[in-house]
């Protein structure tokens, strides 16, 4: 009787130690989501295309890009097919949007090749011309409604508009990993370019992407305060400030 009365008591401990037990291995027990899984997007292919097509002084052969148009419509397929979702990384998604500007504007150029300027082309930034995830898409928006809205002033030193005061097209593809010191470099080469942007200490005759887009450069700030960040001529606060004119002749 009394081993019946111990084994009754036992009982109700033995399953609490149990129940601890799995409390205790349960978060091993949870599956990870496929969702959370971040596949990196490969610009492999447009990276090859503009070490191939690109000279290290932004230089654009349009006329290879245009022999090689299968192999640069190979890469937008992989941007139309991998979107940015909101598992991407800040730098992740920049580095798509910078990408396809770049890549969309060479295909629009050797698309209509050849032409001396893409302003001859009919409406060439509000055009919807091109896909993305089922999505229809122009340059101005992906410049305007994407990538301006992400408080990345130096973008408009990375994306090109194939012409020759634009900023020179780098011959090496934007990735996540890199873009940091991507921006940083392409910034400073924009600014400190003499054919871009005469500067000295009294006076600035800069480019006209610094009046169009005047306000992205001034969230912390003048633009002279942005220009010094990168700047090998250090600017008077009070330096006399003029724009130059803009040259829309192919950057080929």
């Amino acid at each position: 009787m009394k081993k019946l009365l111990l084994t009754l008591l036992l009982i109700p401990l033995l399953s609490m130690c149990n129940n601890r037990s799995k409390a205790d291995s349960a978060p091993e027990q949870i599956p990870i989501s496929t969702n959370e899984v971040i596949k990196e997007i490969d610009h492999s292919k447009w990276d090859a295309l503009l070490k191939k097509h690109v000279s290290v002084s932004g230089n654009v052969n349009y006329k290879g890009f245009l022999k090689d148009k299968r192999e640069l419509e190979s890469y937008l397929d992989v941007l139309e097919a991998n979107t940015p979702s909101k598992s991407w990384s800040r730098n992740a998604t920049l580095a798509y949007w910078i990408n396809v500007y770049n890549a969309y504007t060479v295909k629009l150029i050797v698309d209509n090749y050849p032409v001396k300027s893409i302003k001859e082309i009919s409406n060439p930034w509000g055009k919807k011309f091109f896909t993305l995830g089922g999505e229809k898409y122009s340059l101005e928006e992906v410049e305007h409604k994407i990538l301006r809205k992400m408080g990345e002033p130096r973008i408009h030193f990375a994306i090109n508009c194939a012409s020759y005061s634009c900023p020179n097209l780098l011959n090496e593809a934007y990735t996540e990993a890199k873009l940091s010191k991507q921006l940083a470099q392409v910034a400073k080469d924009f600014i400190n370019d003499k054919t871009k942007n005469t500067i000295t200490t009294s006076s600035i005759e800069i480019s006209e992407i610094f009046n169009w887009f005047g306000g992205d450069f001034k969230t912390k700030g003048s633009i002279i305060d942005f220009l010094n960040q990168y700047s090998t001529v250090k600017i008077s606060s009070k330096a006399k400030t003029s724009f130059k004119d803009y040259n829309w002749n192919l950057n080929e």
